[in-house]
């Protein structure tokens, strides 16, 4: 067997490190080095030996010496003499394996490119070192490269091997060979498609197979090849359907769960419905069946814990909840803002510390989606069982229960209907139920009917239900205050201005939750209150005894903390008004939110300028002696490369500009330039033009003798942006602060007058001073043919 000459392998290894140098000079020896070097034909010995053995090497080497061989390889395979190249090969077979993922795929490169003299050697690949599973490996990571004809297409000759071993008397080679082929079904590779006969003859020989690895593999082919094929499986669906219906119900949970991902997939073919009819009265049993918590799923839930609302989070527990930052959008015409203001979250996510998919998760993402392919016609599967999981005395099995129902509310809700005035009180009695698993999937459920409560008289199933969640907010469990602060956001959604009558129970609850929560749940709890403020608006403005505590509770170093607290003291801001000055007084926010203005993240500053604007409206007095530190900053993020950023950072602007009056004099300069580049800029999103043209307008009203000189390069397109506003106190200080302006530099409208008719003939009901105003304009515009008289009639 070769072995290095120890001084030669300290040459090469030399070289290897030379050649990473940024010395051109270097790089040249290097070249010249390498030319001589490949005169010696077990220089490509050293060369796979660094990549495969000297595993002690750093791995940047070790790839490089590979890449070398490789090149060499392309170049000259030809004149190795037959040693040098077995040795290559056996190397590489011997090492597919590598543990470090970048030598495993410059190996498998290697394997892949030179796959004429690999793959016919395929049948002695030494099956018990894992060379199988490596090669399986390199399907993985290098399936497009496969299918190439840059490679002459080497599935061509894989394909039919992988498929013969589909017969091999070892379970874990039949295991692999499934899964290599699988890489290639949804990416549909030529050489797969032209044996899709024998591979799926091969898939049905295997269904029955001992061995549970390979079942799962069988299954998972066929919910591909639903995807990609289900022209060629339409023929033998029935007996398909009925091997899933088995398998569904696997021992083994890996291949239940692989087998129940078949009917997800199926739901979203337009076959499903003619399909699977006859086959409901046995498939949704099974579904429900498997939507039983497993006993593993309760010790990894701590099931049997059920008070530990004083165990701190650890760092993992706390994952980001993909709150939207804040986005400041107008009102248009026919319609609300422009974005809304928070992705929605996903319903069917009820065990989230459970995050992995697992049987239970897919049984009742299957159910909703069928519930919804089917709607009504599920009910007669399903009514039967349910009322004897709901009332079952076996608290997994009633959680079950409650789980099914949540499921099919969205596809079966009309059939629903006639069942729920004695159902919605039955739930809310779970609320109550001993076992925090029965409380947090009650509250989810609950979560599910939100708007058929709300469309009953409140005293119903409103009030009771509002009842009960506030407490199970302040539950001693914290998967269940999680549960039940997720649902009562939902509720707060649903109910809107129903809950005003109820606005300081709940406000107490959600202040005395503030002292209890642990960290993960606060996040939650931040986007409760947000999401109130956002429901019932105004009406949260009452004196309300909203903070005892510290508002600082917010101050994470996380920047998705940082982002949820700062949109929430914006909801806040806006609902509470003027009242929130007495928070802000016995806070350090505004040093705070000094420093979010300047982080490093666009979401951060985005929320940042929101809050600054709400601020300015709700308390100017603390902003006020900030404005010099906090100008520059906002000037600085007028770049619309940040189009969210930019938006908040103009609207801030535009309101502070409404408060310093005559005093924002010495700021024009710094901003000025920025807004009038901004809104003469082709493709800026709608709302960013019209955040930018009211900040324009409102600069203008406060310190015209500044802003009017500019007047001609910004009419125009100031016009058509808010055209299409609908009138309200914003829209109305800009078009005052154009007024103004136009008095001042009656010039700069002249060429665009037109423009500006438009835009006044975009007001419903102006004010009447504002009406004036226009008439005044009109006049001042010396030698106009046109007036606004016509505007008005």
């Amino acid at each position: 067997r070769w072995q290095p000459d120890e001084q030669g392998l300290q040459q090469v290894l030399q070289l290897l490190k030379d050649s990473q140098s940024p010395n051109t000079v270097t790089q040249r020896a290097v070249q010249q080095k390498l030319e001589q070097l490949n005169q010696f034909p077990d220089f490509n010995n050293y060369l796979i030996f660094v990549l495969t053995r000297l595993k002690t090497e750093d791995e940047p080497t070790r790839s490089l010496s590979g890449l070398i061989l490789k090149n060499n390889v392309k170049a000259h395979y030809q004149n190795f003499p037959p040693a040098v190249a077995d040795f290559i090969k056996q190397e590489c077979l011997n090492n597919i394996g590598d543990p470090s993922p970048l030598i495993r795929a410059t190996i498998g490169e290697f394997v892949v490119w030179h796959q004429s003299c690999y793959f016919r050697d395929l049948a002695s690949i030494n099956t018990s070192d894992g060379s199988f599973g490596a090669l399986q490996k390199i399907c993985e990571d290098s399936s497009e490269l496969l299918d190439s004809d840059a490679l002459n297409r080497p599935l061509n000759i894989m394909i039919p091997k992988f498929l013969q071993f589909f017969k091999h008397c070892s379970p874990k080679i039949r295991s692999h060979a499934i899964a290599c082929v699988n890489q290639f079904i949804i990416g549909r590779a030529q050489a797969l498609m032209d044996n899709i006969d024998t591979f799926i003859e091969s898939l049905f020989a295997l269904a029955a197979d001992e061995d549970s690895e390979v079942r799962k593999n069988v299954c998972r082919a066929l919910v591909m090849l639903l995807e990609v094929r289900i022209d060629r499986l339409i023929p033998h669906m029935h007996s398909i359907i009925q091997y899933m219906l088995q398998r569904t119900q696997d021992p083994d949970e890996n291949v239940a769960l692989e087998a129940c991902e078949f009917w997800l997939t199926l739901a979203e073919q337009p076959i499903c419905k003619e399909m699977l009819s006859g086959h409901l009265v046995q498939l949704i049993p099974i579904l429900v069946n498997g939507m039983k918590y497993s006993e593993i799923d309760i010790i990894l839930l701590k099931g049997d814990v059920e008070e530990d609302e004083a165990v701190p989070d650890s760092d993992q527990d706390i994952k980001p909840r993909f709150h939207k930052s804040r986005t400041v959008t107008l009102q248009h015409e026919g319609g609300e803002g422009e974005e809304g203001e928070d992705i929605e979250e996903d319903d069917d996510d009820d065990d989230d510390t459970l995050s992995d998919w697992n049987l239970r998760k897919c049984s009742a993402a299957a159910l909703d989606v069928l519930a919804n392919v089917f709607r009504d016609d599920l009910l007669p599967h399903l009514l039967p069982l349910l009322k004897g999981l709901l009332f079952h005395p076996d608290w997994v099995i009633k959680e079950s229960g409650i789980l099914v129902l949540g499921a099919i509310a969205e596809g079966c809700m009309q059939g629903m209907v006639p069942y729920l005035p004695e159902l919605i009180p039955h739930l809310i009695q779970c609320l109550c139920d001993k076992k925090a698993l029965v409380r947090s999937i009650a509250c989810w459920t609950l979560s599910r009917y939100a708007h058929w409560v709300v469309s009953q008289p409140p005293d119903s199933y409103l009030k009771p239900l509002m009842t009960e969640l506030l407490k199970r907010i302040l539950d001693s469990n914290k998967r269940v205050q999680e549960a039940a602060c997720s649902a009562f956001a939902t509720l707060e959604e649903e109910a809107c201005t129903e809950l005003v009558p109820y606005l300081s129970f709940i406000l107490d609850t959600l202040v005395f939750a503030f002292g209890k929560y642990q960290h993960k749940n606060l996040l939650i709890l931040y986007d409760a209150i947000g999401t109130l403020a956002d429901s019932v608006g105004h009406h949260l403005n009452q004196p309300v005894s909203m903070y005892n505590q510290h508002p600082d509770q917010y101050e994470a170093p996380d920047k998705d903390f940082m982002i949820v607290a700062l949109d929430l003291l914006s909801g806040l801001a806006e609902g509470l008004g003027g009242h929130v000055e007495q928070l802000v007084a016995r806070s350090n926010i505004m040093t705070l939110l000094f420093q979010c203005m300047q982080d490093t993240m666009p979401e951060v500053r985005q929320s940042s300028f929101a809050l600054l604007g709400d601020l300015t409206k709700a308390c100017f007095l603390h902003v006020k002696p900030c404005i010099a530190e906090f100008m520059p900053i906002l000037g600085l993020n007028l770049n619309p490369e940040f189009i969210s950023v930019c938006n908040n950072a103009t609207w801030a602007i535009g309101e502070i500009s409404m408060q310093m009056g005559a005093e924002m004099q010495p700021y024009v300069g710094m901003v000025l330039p920025h807004l009038v580049e901004i809104i003469n800029r082709p493709n800026t999103p709608k709302t960013l033009l019209e955040n930018t043209a009211i900040t324009i307008g409102r600069l203008g009203f406060v310190c015209p003798q500044e802003v009017a000189p500019q007047l001609q390069h910004f009419i125009r397109p100031w016009c058509t942006s808010l055209r299409n506003i609908r009138d309200n106190e914003e829209k109305d200080s800009a078009f005052r602060g154009i007024c103004v302006m136009i008095g001042v530099n009656p010039a700069g409208v002249v060429q665009d007058f037109i423009f500006f008719c438009d835009a006044v003939a975009s007001w419903v009901n102006p004010k009447d001073d504002l009406r004036d105003m226009f008439y005044k304009v009109s006049a001042s515009v010396e030698g106009l043919h046109l007036t606004l008289d016509d505007q008005f009639n």
